[in-house]
């Protein structure tokens, strides 16, 4: 299972070999030493090693957790994971979250007010392109060729030629995350290019958008069939996680990269739909300590409090949910950071207290964010505990570290896309209703009409996926999130709220990059 082979991942080291030019020349990557490339590769064993690498790249920051040889050096290990980073710069800049630490470059992301040198814009740009090199790397030496010329027999081949595809779409999804959050606008290396040999050129959302559809749709029948619920392989993609990203291709293709997919996105939906996952029965097991129990989670980045320890992830969004007058060990945690609310923005979609979705903890805590830097401004958000579903703490005696999986992909998104690509795109808003009524049965509300709107589904994947890494890019898909049709408090820098800029809606090129490879343009506005 995937939290074992995590563990086995944090030995294996990787060289400076990996490295491509233009990213990372002013910084340190780690660890410099260990078994080179060849020799790794010359094992078929060391293969399932290198895929955990990667899978872990999305949680870890090194090959010694929670911290110490990190992958790159130049940046803060403890924040720097790639969720962690990805997590703020989609949830911190939006009405869902602020936090009152003021860490180098977080206090810009709650007022919108970043520059071109912001810190987790930056370490967010590292992260992706570190894991993109792996990846690469991964891929070029997976080659049938390379296969066949190694000696490997057909049992080893047919194995790790999965293992290719299941990096492939990580490698999709990485790119997708740059187009996302960059605008496309960033340096494209595969593995077809020659390491070293020469420095990228700059690519465009619309060219990335196309490529990431072809690599998709070329690796869909290649993959494992969906499993749900808990397996040995779960934690790994399989065809409905490339479902899955091809639908949140579709559904933001025109936002991204000027080109509407509904009907794709509906078709792609479809196929999930049909696959077998269910809701869960209660929406709490979904951010739970067991949650790898859950019917509904179609791609989890895992994490276990013993074997994957790290200060990013879940730990982290435990943890720094917890301050105030909050019990610690109602969240089987030793300790809270006191950092992390939600503004009046969020709770307002709320159509009632009595929603099972609405996990906010108002104990001396006020609705207003009078003051940000102020833990009791604003409620809490008590949706992540490192219990079990029978109230048991997760496996880290210390309370340190957590047992819960981050939910990347899930059933009740799928839902959701589905519904809102029925409605703008005129498919059929009678089985979109239905799915949307599903999420409503199990919190406990009543029905949606078929006559919904695109905006309530935008009201109801707020109350369905707040804090899941979804808002920023669903406003800006909704034109709300840089104008004055939508304020916050404190958008724009001041408590009432005010609209910004609207180049803010991707973020700038990581100067130390510019400077390396002239090839690139900064993005407009930076």
């Amino acid at each position: 299972m995937m939290k074992q082979i995590i563990k086995y991942s944090l030995l294996l080291t990787i060289l400076g070999s990996l490295i491509w030019s233009s990213c990372f020349q002013d910084l340190d990557l780690a660890p410099p030493f260990g078994l080179n490339a060849t020799k790794v590769y010359e094992d078929p064993e060391n293969y399932i090693n290198v895929l955990a690498k990667i899978y872990a790249g999305l949680s870890m920051t090194g090959n010694d957790g929670p911290a110490g040889a990190a992958d790159i050096v130049g940046i803060d290990e403890g924040f720097s994971s790639y969720l962690r980073v990805f997590w703020n710069l989609q949830e911190v800049p939006t009405d869902e979250a602020v936090v009152g630490w003021n860490d180098p470059g977080l206090p810009e992301l709650n007022t919108m007010g970043w520059v071109a040198t912001n810190s987790w814009s930056t370490a967010m740009y590292y992260r992706i392109f570190f894991q993109l090199t792996l990846i690469n790397e991964f891929i070029r030496e997976s080659a049938l060729d390379k296969l066949e010329e190694r000696g490997f027999g057909q049992a080893d081949i047919d194995k790790i030629t999965t293992y290719r595809n299941e990096v492939r779409f990580l490698r999709a999804l990485s790119y997708y995350h740059a187009m996302d959050l960059y605008g496309g606008n960033v340096p494209f290396v595969t593995d077809e290019d020659k390491v070293g040999s020469f420095l990228p050129e700059q690519t465009t959302a619309s060219a990335l958008f196309d490529y990431i559809e072809t690599e998709l749709l070329d690796i869909e029948d290649d993959l494992m069939a969906p499993s749900v619920g808990f397996s040995n392989n779960y934690g790994r993609a399989n065809q409905a996680a490339v479902w899955t990203l091809l639908a949140k291709l579709y559904l933001n293709g025109e936002a991204m990269a000027g080109k509407a997919h509904w009907n794709d996105c509906l078709t792609y939906c479809e196929k999930v739909i049909g696959a077998g996952y269910e809701l869960d029965a209660d929406y709490q097991y979904l951010f739970l300590a067991d949650n790898h129990l859950s019917t509904e989670i179609i791609f989890p980045v895992t994490f276990d409090g013993v074997n994957s320890k790290t200060y990013g992830g879940t730990t982290f969004l435990t943890h720094a949910a917890v301050g105030g007058t909050m019990n610690a060990d109602d969240f089987g945690i030793n300790s809270g950071w006191g950092g992390y609310r939600t503004t009046k923005g969020l709770v307002n979609t709320f159509e009632d207290t009595l929603d099972n979705r609405y996990l906010f903890y108002t104990d001396g805590q006020n609705l207003e964010v009078e003051t940000i830097g102020s833990f009791t401004s604003g409620y809490a958000v008590a949706k992540w505990k490192n219990l079990d579903r029978d109230g048991n703490p997760g496996s880290d005696a210390t309370g340190d570290f957590v047992d819960i999986d981050f939910p990347l992909f899930r059933l009740a998104d799928v839902y959701l896309m589905y519904a809102e690509a029925a409605v703008r795109g005129g498919g059929d808003t009678g089985k979109g209703a239905g799915y949307i009524n599903e999420l409503r049965d199990r919190a406990g509300m009543p029905d949606i009409g078929n006559g919904y709107t695109a905006k309530d589904v935008l009201d109801e994947r707020a109350r369905e996926l707040y804090w899941e890494g979804y808002r920023r890019t669903d406003l800006i898909r909704f034109g709300l999130y840089t104008g004055s049709d939508y304020i916050w408090p404190w958008k724009g820098g001041v408590k009432e709220g005010a609209s910004v800029s609207d180049h803010l809606k991707i973020y700038p090129i990581a100067e130390s990059d510019l400077s390396a490879n002239p090839n690139l343009d900064q993005n407009q506005g930076y």
